[in-house]
């Protein structure tokens, strides 16, 4: 029963482990990575499609070229 009583005083808050604050910083550090790597991922996905685009153009604009007598 010890345990689970809060033995700090009336004024100091209880301190659960569960809900302990990040000292450190690391979660913060851990979610800008995370945010970054999703960025990262997006716009390579968006040059991908960009690129993929690009070439398909090329290829019907040479099509069509090849094709048009003078």
């Amino acid at each position: 029963m010890t345990m689970l009583a809060h033995t700090g005083g009336p004024f100091k808050p209880a301190r659960y482990s569960s809900g302990g604050r990040d000292i450190t910083g690391t979660g913060t550090a851990n979610a800008r990575l995370a945010m970054i790597k999703r960025l990262s991922k997006f716009a390579l996905a968006v040059l991908t499609v960009g690129g993929a685009l690009a070439g398909i153009i090329a290829l019907k604009a040479a099509i069509f070229l090849s094709r048009l007598n003078f």
